[in-house]
């Protein structure tokens, strides 16, 4: 174990100025508050902190940082409190290692939930102070460091799975790519020990058949840029298993194939020798096409800047340059805590540095949005991708997202209203559909509607969290705005069939019989399906007969009438919402309608005369009313749905979509069902307004020549 003085000397080592009796209180604290406990190995348990500690001085973190890695579980496995250590140590002390804590004192469902929970938290805690997440970082890779001496396989199964999902893309996003390398090839190590194993057998096979190269390259390069008065050092780096693994995945090749197993780096003086000395290695050596990134120019979203390069360089070797400052290196290494090394005066540490990545504020707006821990993980780990690609507005601002991003998300990483009222994109001038993926250096115009929300059918194919999460938060309140509507009417329905007045009085106390919190969760719950208007009748008058429910009359109410005073109203929706149409009649606005409560899917619409409903006769408490009230000034497009007969020549589907167009229809999907020498018969989906329009579409088709029938589909 590091000893006291050893602590304080490495501490003042790189701060003259340490509160070397805060440390020393610290050390004493710690190793009295956890005594006698042992580790998993046999260690007094001290050592984990003194050791998360350690780590925290090799990226030379300040004093209160340091006394934070000494104290980070007293609160959670000792008798110690969080006063007595505002107390001793202070407020900002306090607050760090509160951060830390987990909330494993808090009864929780799983361990699914647990995990949210903790991230939750620390999220939270290290978007006020960025050192509460290098602390907890530093303790995953010191439990890390220990995991084989864990028992149980499923545990050290799940600590590795959830170190590579949460806690590497984390140390990946402020720069720790030390801390980074490691955490993923001790992860590496738990969850594909025979593939490291294998990896690590060729590197070794490597080093000894190739011992000279490194040193003679390096000095090759060296040499050639001192030629021309560059001043360079040189060094080279042999790239962790880990890292060689998910390259070989990513890009289908084999071990032999890679070119950068030992990746090369340059260090210069200034910005102007990287490009000076990037000039000078391309004259030298030819360049591999489509191996060069310049991160000086467009950093990485971590703030990671450094030009790659790829040449077939000394001795015919293929080898990858990494061309930098030793300031740039130094944040290549230790990200965050390397920027306030080198940025803020007098070595004081701003706690509020993390608030430079937007990825941070970014994840607290998914945070506000979430319903539930789990949700909230999940959204977070999308917004955690590695691969990036960087993109462009119109005015030329950067916009980085991950690879795989749509306009949508592009749309959303701008801002959540632009993202909730997108309607169609530019890609580099040219209009594109919304699920495009976007490439690198793409220039994306978003254009929005006023009214616009977002489609339910977006979540398919949006990469981001925030994307994700905002579309998810629309689609569960007008889901639940739809489910209330609907159970308020399908309730009203059954006390009049029950022969009983309709009061909140009565449904108040049908609401505590069943166990709901408040009326508008009642009536959710009752228009999802999953309590039917007839039971909360029946608990709101537990000690009365009520009549029975008629069987259901299939009622004629004139073709395009307005919702009646117990009629739900339908209008135009939403797919994936509380209320869709039937696919089996496709019902257009001007048609008699009746609803259809389904369990757990709210209702769905069908056509007065639809063969389905044959088999809902028996149980009329599922039957709703319903009516259309569709505003004339703003119709919204429905499918009607078509069987066409047409003759088989040449320009004949051609001619069928141009009458579908020259009556305003829009022709959304098309299904050939059968074909033969002589006729074609498929399905085609057109957008219209109402019945009227469908007829007139219907009208025109059947008056050319080379169509043989057209019939409404009932499918």
């Amino acid at each position: 174990m590091i000893r006291q003085y050893e602590l304080v000397e490495r501490v003042k080592a790189y701060d003259p100025k340490a509160d070397e009796k805060a440390l020393d209180r610290a050390y004493v604290f710690a190793m009295r508050a956890h005594g006698s406990q042992k580790r998993a190995n046999g260690d007094p348990y001290f050592s984990h902190p003194l050791e998360v500690a350690g780590i925290l001085t090799g990226i030379r973190l300040d004093t209160a940082t340091i006394v934070t890695a000494l104290l980070h579980d007293t609160v959670e496995g000792t008798d110690a409190t969080l006063d007595q250590i505002r107390e001793l140590f202070g407020d900002e002390v306090a607050r760090l290692v509160d951060g830390v804590t987990k909330l494993t004192r808090i009864e929780l469902q799983s361990d699914k939930t647990r995990q949210a929970e903790n991230f939750r938290k620390l999220l939270l805690a290290m978007s006020e102070d960025i050192r509460v997440l290098l602390v907890k970082l530093a303790d995953r890779l010191h439990n890390m460091r220990t995991l084989r001496y864990v028992a149980e396989p499923e545990r050290r199964h799940r600590i590795a799975v959830e170190t590579m999902d949460i806690y590497v893309p984390l140390a990946e996003r402020i720069g720790m790519q030390a801390l980074k390398d490691e955490l993923e090839d001790l992860a590496f190590a738990e969850l594909n020990p025979e593939a490291r194993a294998s990896l690590l057998a060729r590197l070794e096979f490597l080093r000894e058949n190739g011992e000279h190269a490194v040193p003679m390259i390096t000095r090759q390069i060296e040499e050639t840029l001192a030629e021309v008065g560059i001043a360079a050092r040189a060094v080279g780096r042999e790239k962790r298993p880990y890292s060689i693994w998910r390259k070989m995945e990513r890009k289908n090749v084999d071990f032999e194939q890679l070119s950068d197993i030992v990746a090369f780096r340059v260090i210069v003086a200034s910005v102007a020798d990287c490009y000076a000395a990037l000039g000078t290695v391309h004259a030298a050596y030819s360049m591999v096409p489509g191996r060069f990134k310049d991160y000086i120019s467009t950093p990485k979203p971590n703030g990671y800047r450094s030009i790659h390069t790829t040449v077939i360089g000394p001795e015919n070797h293929r080898i990858e340059i990494q061309i930098r400052t030793e300031e740039m290196n130094e944040f290549a290494e230790y990200g965050v805590a390397a920027h306030w090394h080198y940025k803020v005066p007098d070595g004081a540490f701003n706690p509020r540095d993390g608030r430079q990545y937007r990825w941070i504020r970014e994840l607290l707006e998914i945070l506000d949005h979430a319903p539930d821990a789990e949700e909230f993980l999940e959204n977070t780990k999308l917004e955690m991708f590695q691969d990036q690609v960087f993109c462009f507005t119109p005015k030329g601002d950067l916009i980085t997202l991950p690879s795989g991003a749509t306009p949508v998300d592009f749309a959303y990483a701008v801002h959540s209203e632009v993202g909730d009222t997108c309607v169609r994109a530019k890609v580099n001038g040219r209009m594109t559909p919304l699920r495009t993926r976007l490439q690198n250096g793409d220039q994306v115009e978003i254009f929005g509607a006023k009214g616009q929300t977002p489609s339910p059918t977006w979540e398919r194919f949006v990469v981001t969290g925030k994307a994700r999460s905002s579309i998810r938060r629309f689609v569960r309140q007008q889901r639940r705005d739809q489910y209330m509507g609907l159970g308020r009417e399908i309730v009203q329905k059954a006390f009049r069939q029950a022969g009983k007045p309709f009061s909140e009085d009565a449904v108040a106390g049908a609401r505590g019989r069943l166990g709901y919190k408040a009326a508008g969760d009642l009536y959710a719950a009752v228009g999802e399906g999953l309590v039917t208007g007839r039971q909360v009748a029946e608990a709101a008058f537990p000690a009365e007969k009520l009549k029975k429910p008629r069987l259901p009359v299939r009622r004629r109410r004139p073709a395009g009438g307005k919702a009646g005073d117990h009629a739900v109203p339908i209008r135009g929706l939403i797919p994936g919402m509380a209320v869709h149409f039937a696919g089996c009649c496709h019902p257009l606005p001007g048609e008699r309608i009746v609803g259809i409560v389904t369990t757990g899917k709210g209702v769905t619409i069908h056509t007065i005369d639809c063969e389905t409903l044959e088999s809902f006769h028996d149980t009329p408490e599922r039957w709703v009313d319903v009516a259309w009230d569709i505003d004339p000034e703003n119709p919204l497009p429905q499918v009607g749905r078509l069987h066409v007969v047409m003759t088989h020549e040449r320009g004949t589907l051609g001619n069928v979509s141009t009458v579908i167009a020259r009556n305003n229809g829009n022709i959304s999907n098309l299904k050939i069902t059968n074909r033969s020498a002589d006729f074609f018969e498929m399905l085609v989906d057109i957008e219209v307004s109402d019945i009227k329009h469908l007829t007139n579409i219907v009208a025109a088709l059947r008056a050319m020549a080379s169509v043989s029938s057209v019939e409404r589909a009932r499918t």
